[in-house]
């Protein structure tokens, strides 16, 4: 990954500004867009009058709220209530396309930013829909292709790549320190203490201030700070142990909790997709 000078991170500050001026003027009912983006840039806080649905074909993206923030892996698309401010950094040189939905009805009604698992269906429809946009061509068809897609968004499965944030204060402070350098054996006594809160008085300080226990916010922080050295094809050994874990089976296990798969077969699908 090449380090972007100042002229490079300009140039793509007025592509971003260009494309969301000419997609927020737009009237159609479902915009589609295509972007590669080099490893290091962020595109800067914004908001869209349209659900977005955000996909990741290569490269690992990071989406940031006030609220939280939530990791995209290639194989995966977030999708972005409409009018929610946020900020995109590219965690890797990236390849990524965008649906942009105006409709209000099923997924696209969705208040709440949700991690979904692209399937192969979702990505060969994706990939016609910019094809097509890019040759104009038989417009029935292409309405075909695009109704197809909403109906396949709206069946894809949730993934837990979400990172809940507090909003401010000292809880918002210990959770962006543990981001930069997670350990699984983090102690909920050790962070109440911290916070000169009792044990069961932190418990509940953090789940009224991210909406999940502690041991949850922790495992998925952990798997934050891991994919993005998976998907650049570090071993996984080498990622288990410097992540904290005491070995790899440890590791494969909280993968396959959260992601479904263990960390190989996982990162062998994707690259084959």
């Amino acid at each position: 990954m090449e380090k972007l000078t100042d002229a490079r991170r300009k140039a793509l500050d007025d592509d971003h500004i260009r494309n969301l001026s000419r997609m927020e003027q737009a009237n159609t009912d479902v915009l589609v867009h295509s972007s590669e983006i080099p490893g290091g840039y962020t595109v800067p806080p914004h908001r869209h009058r349209r659900t977005q649905f955000l996909c990741v074909f290569a490269g690992v993206v990071l989406v940031g709220t006030e609220r939280g923030r939530w990791m995209i892996p290639p194989g995966h698309a977030l999708l972005i209530p409409r009018g929610l401010e946020h900020s995109v950094e590219m965690l890797s040189d990236v390849s990524m396309r965008s649906v942009y939905i105006y409709s209000p009805e099923g997924r696209a009604a969705s208040l709440v930013p949700t991690v979904l698992e692209v399937t192969d269906l979702a990505r060969q429809l994706i990939t016609e829909t910019v094809r097509q946009d890019d040759l104009a061509e038989d417009r029935g068809r292409s309405e075909l292709v695009m109704a197809l897609l909403l109906d396949e968004i709206g069946r894809l499965p949730e993934r837990r790549l979400g990172l809940p944030f507090p909003a401010s204060g000292r809880l918002a402070e210990l959770c962006r320190d543990f981001v930069e350098q997670p350990s699984p054996v983090a102690k909920i006594d050790d962070w109440a203490r911290r916070l000169n809160m009792s044990r069961r008085t932190f418990t509940r300080f953090f789940r009224q201030e991210t909406g999940v226990s502690f041991v949850t916010w922790r495992q998925q922080a952990c798997l934050f700070a891991c994919l993005p050295r998976l998907a650049a094809g570090e071993p996984v050994t080498r990622v288990a142990l410097d992540a904290g874990y005491e070995s790899v089976p440890a590791f494969t296990t909280m993968f396959k909790r959260m992601l479904g798969a263990s960390p190989r077969a996982y990162l062998t699908s994707r690259a084959a997709a």
